[in-house]
């Protein structure tokens, strides 16, 4: 093993002396590239956000756009890094001083004041700028599609980037008036290449240790003599632990790069998704082909956490808000647990066996979930918060659903944040199951599901608007469902 380095804007940076635990963030700002920004430490303002070379979906290498105030820089070892300056430097074909396409349109248009925030969102939008599909859509001043600008760009890549006094409208007018990449441009030409290799890493300062190993049998052996290990994928929660709570780990072991984690497969009975697969990926990968994931995705938290977060790390949390589990639960899927001796299959609603707790042992970790086929053709995700998009849940509920010449042949339902682990409304499934799907059938059933779980008041809900959530959940989804029948 080498000494871990990081490639940053175009040259190789050593992490050394930096301590295990050190942000990509600082590690960044100490070597004096102060564009990256930390605002909020938890991966909530994009302020932070910079370039990685990763593994693409339509080409050889994709531009991504991470938080790096979560991510430690050991965890990129190996890798590629542009932030806000090396966009105008390794960027461009021009000459010194020439601004990147992206920077040059926020600046006539008016998209930065304080500046704070600016180099996030240039970064954002740079990775955006950079996505290889990126395809025109009608103009949305004809009111088709306000959420993509008639370039392609989707502004929901911009969604996990906040900014307290410029105002959205510049910054989006700017999104919009980006053109394609020229041929010219290094970064472009870049993605036609590999990405940088997975590398194994082991850095220990302090007392402390960074781990990665090159295959899952090393990884599960080394995790069998650390137990106490703390195993990571994007680092998006423990991350945050370590921001905020000022955690310390002795150890930790990454586990995001290890290719048995990677796969998807596709098979006549079954969709394998591989546990260190990000959300993003999986999104692209799967394109549409189970529905309720296709709703779940553009409403786990901002385009930024999707980059980097996991269905094994949301599942490996035991959170009883994360969105994941409940649309996992009415898809009944199951987790495959390994270690160094083998691996079993776990249904998910035996999987979770208190708060943030599992039937997971010490040394086993998730390598993959399987969604079993076919597929419930009706779907439904409603996620409850207080915003839109970027948000915790007050409630979440999925619905997968069974109706044949008017009858509820199966139901299954998974709720969040209404109990101490994500569940299944087992008596609300019950009280579908063989009757009519009908305005009367699906009234009696609401009133069910409001009384699942055992909902409890904090900062985000009550128990009482949550029971009504539920409800309101089921008479939402047969709305939805007769308004889709009769048009």
């Amino acid at each position: 093993m080498t000494a871990p380095r990081i490639t940053v804007n175009g040259t190789e940076a050593p992490i050394s002396p930096a301590a295990p635990h050190t942000t990509v963030l600082d590690f960044l700002r100490e070597r004096g590239l102060t564009g990256t920004k930390e605002g909020c430490a938890e991966g909530e303002c994009g302020a932070c956000a910079i370039l990685v070379a990763r593994p693409g979906t339509n080409e050889p290498t994709d531009w991504v756009a991470v938080n790096a105030c979560l991510l430690p820089a050991a965890a990129l070892d190996g890798q590629e890094v542009v932030t806000s300056e090396g966009l105008a430097t390794v960027g461009t074909a021009g000459p010194p001083g020439t601004l990147h396409p992206v920077q040059e349109e926020m600046a006539v248009r008016g998209g930065s004041q304080c500046g704070y925030c600016t180099p996030g969102f240039v970064c954002s939008m740079a990775a955006e700028y950079y996505r290889p599909d990126r395809c025109a859509h009608v103009d949305p001043a004809e009111g088709t599609d306000p959420e993509h600008g008639p370039n392609g760009f989707d502004l929901h890549a911009l969604s996990g980037n906040l900014c307290r006094c410029t105002g959205y409208r510049p910054i989006r007018d700017a999104a919009f008036a980006v053109g394609a990449p020229t041929d010219e441009d290094p970064l472009a030409q870049r993605r036609a290449q590999s990405p940088p290799p997975p590398v194994a890493t082991e850095y220990v300062r302090d007392g402390s240790a960074f781990l990665r190993r090159d295959t899952l049998g090393e990884t599960l052996r080394l995790l069998r003599e650390r137990p106490d290990a703390v195993v990571v994928a994007g680092s998006t929660d423990w991350g945050v632990e370590v921001n905020i709570r000022a955690r310390r780990a002795g150890c930790v072991i990454a586990v995001d790069r290890l290719p048995e984690l990677r796969e998807l497969r596709v098979g006549p009975d079954a969709i394998e998704i591989g546990a260190a697969l990000t959300l993003t990926e999986i999104e692209r990968r799967l394109d549409g082909q189970v529905p309720l994931l296709a709703q779940l995705f553009p409403q786990f938290a901002s385009r930024l956490i999707r980059n980097g977060a996991t269905l094994g790390g949301n599942l490996g949390t035991g959170s009883p808000i994360g969105d994941s589990p409940p649309v996992l639960l009415a898809l009944e899927a199951s987790v495959v647990l390994a270690d160094a001796d083998g691996e079993r299959q776990v249904p998910l609603a035996e999987y979770f066996t208190g708060y943030r707790q599992s039937v997971r042992r010490p040394g086993e970790l998730i390598r993959a979930v399987r969604v079993p086929l076919p597929l419930s053709p009706v779907a439904a995700f409603h996620k409850i918060a207080k915003r839109r998009f970027d948000d915790i849940s007050s409630v979440a509920v999925a619905f997968a659903l069974d109706v044949e010449d008017g009858i509820v042949r199966k139901a299954r339902i998974g709720l969040g944040g209404v109990a101490a682990t994500p569940i299944r409304a087992l008596t609300t499934e019950q009280s579908l199951e063989g009757r009519p799907w009908t305005a009367e059938t699906v009234e009696a059933a609401a009133r069910v599901l409001r009384a699942e779980g055992t909902p409890m008041s904090d900062q985000r809900a009550s128990a009482a608007y949550r029971s009504a959530m539920l409800g309101q959940s089921l008479l939402k989804l047969y709305a939805q469902t007769t308004e889709a029948v009769s048009s």
